[in-house]
């Protein structure tokens, strides 16, 4: 450019800090808790009225086969702050985890009870870039000394080493407190950390910005306003759960707030808006094992590594990228959203093993790839300690207390309800080949041998749920 030129495009501001930050995209990540692949209206939920989340997908883009890194919730974190699968950042079970039963089959490792300030958050990445950060609501990565503000980012409202919303008489509803965020009696969590979300888009409007909301919503206990739950018990009749459905719908209407203050700040045509869950949703609560959220036509739920656990609901927009309206099919994995907005904001990620999804976003494809999943523990709800890989449309479940194994072609078998290890044992060998050398090269801790298992051992004192029950051989 001619010198002349150039100072008059400065002159002119075309050039200026603010005109060049302007042109820069925001990132707003909005991640449900424990929220199930059909519990949306656009992922074909009949009941639970969801108009705000529905009209994100038919602006942006709908996923109909992504999936979170684990089948519980701090790993999946672990994986969206990193870029990495579970078993290379350490944090493989919720955080703290649960103990090995001293009578079963094997020993259970521990898991990492923080994220390691030796990885590079994507606040710590995006923060050279002029990016301001803010994490709202859920963190359960480390308590004091690995909270948010000391992974990189510039705000942490609401966010600490807890799993589950504040103790108060009522749940989700004031008296709490939690950092930076203290609710009076009958304030309610859902709303108070969309509050936040909107007050820091507004006061940050005029440079880039990262906003992690993660809401606690829809985790147990389960708690909702009073009239959106009768409003559901009059008509659920036995078909859902109602506390549930009007959880659900406080969480859409956040996401329409949200959406409405991007509005409002005058920054939608250059924000990445992300909606996506930790896990897959929960089935059962408590000893009496009442129902929470139906999976179907995918198999379990939370704590599996069966379909029902770890696929969920991934909707993208991105104005003047995505085709509004459009169904991405590919499998794609929650160590794909931080080399994503490196990508889209122009740095370079570093040591991931995720991929960028932007190549997907623009109509384009992405070069075939296995994704891995590692969980050396027994859930609460009845999944075993296992290892897991899909390739194309097969997926191979190695269970490790006793190495036997499940291959599902998903194509034809979405609920995984015909084991083919036997009917092909050519795709079960390569995938198992592939699994085992993934473990070797992430460094998975894999449970040992327990010398004291008890022969008779019936299973895994589950809390609040049935003992797992082996397919038979």
């Amino acid at each position: 450019m001619h010198r002349r030129a150039f100072l008059a495009g400065l002159a002119g501001g075309a050039l200026s800090m603010r005109a060049l930050a302007a042109a820069k995209t925001n990132f707003v990540f909005i991640l449900a808790d424990d929220f199930g692949w059909r519990d949306l209206g656009c992922y074909g939920n009949p009941y639970f009225a969801t108009p705000n989340i529905d009209r994100l997908a038919s602006q942006g883009a709908r996923f109909t086969n992504a999936y979170a890194a684990c089948p519980v919730c701090s790993p999946t974190r672990a994986s969206i702050m990193t870029g990495k699968f579970p078993a290379r950042t350490g944090v493989t079970d919720w955080i703290p985890g649960r103990q090995s039963d001293p009578k079963g089959p094997v020993i259970t490792p521990h898991t990492a009870n923080e994220l390691k300030l030796s990885e590079t958050t994507i606040a710590e990445r995006l923060k050279p870039a002029g990016y301001r950060s803010a994490s709202i609501g859920k963190w359960h990565l480390g308590g004091e000394g690995y909270l948010p503000t000391d992974q990189g980012f510039d705000v942490n409202i609401g966010g600490n080493q807890s799993g589950s919303p504040p103790r108060s008489p009522k749940p989700y509803f004031g008296p709490f407190e939690l950092p930076n965020l203290k609710a009076g009696p009958g304030e309610f969590l859902t709303e108070r950390l969309t509050q936040a979300a909107e007050g820091f888009i507004a006061q940050n409007k005029a440079n880039p910005f990262l906003v992690y909301l993660a809401h606690y919503t829809v985790h147990i206990p389960l708690g909702a306003r009073d009239a959106d739950v009768e409003r559901h018990r009059e008509k659920a009749k036995g078909r859902y759960n109602p506390v549930y459905a009007a959880m659900v719908e406080s969480l859409d209407e956040s996401v329409g707030g949200v959406l409405e203050e991007i509005d409002r700040a005058g920054v939608a045509d250059r924000t990445m808006v992300v909606f996506f869950s930790d896990n897959g949703g929960l089935r059962y609560e408590g000893k009496s094992r009442q129902p929470v959220t139906d999976n179907s036509p995918l198999r379990a739920g939370k704590g599996h590594l069966y379909e029902g656990g770890i696929r969920e609901p991934l909707i993208v927009r991105y104005p003047g990228v995505v085709k509004p309206g459009s169904v991405i099919d590919t499998p794609v994995c929650s160590v794909d959203v931080y080399p994503t907005f490196c990508d889209v904001a122009g740095v370079k990620p570093g040591d991931v093993d995720g991929v960028s999804l932007l190549p997907l976003l623009r109509g384009g494809r992405l070069r075939p790839r296995p994704l891995f999943w590692h969980y050396p523990h027994y859930s609460n709800q009845g999944g075993e300690p296992g290892s897991a890989i899909r390739e194309g449309d097969w997926k191979l479940i190695e269970f490790l207390s006793d190495g036997r194994r499940e291959l599902f072609n998903l194509k034809d078998d979405i609920g995984e309800k015909v084991n083919l290890v036997e009917a092909r044992p050519d795709i079960a060998r390569k995938l198992s080949a592939e699994l085992d050398a993934w473990r070797k090269k992430a460094g998975a801790i894999m449970p040992a041998k327990n010398p004291n298992a008890d022969p008779n051992w019936p299973g895994f004192q589950l809390t609040g749920d049935q003992k797992p029950t082996p397919p038979a051989r």
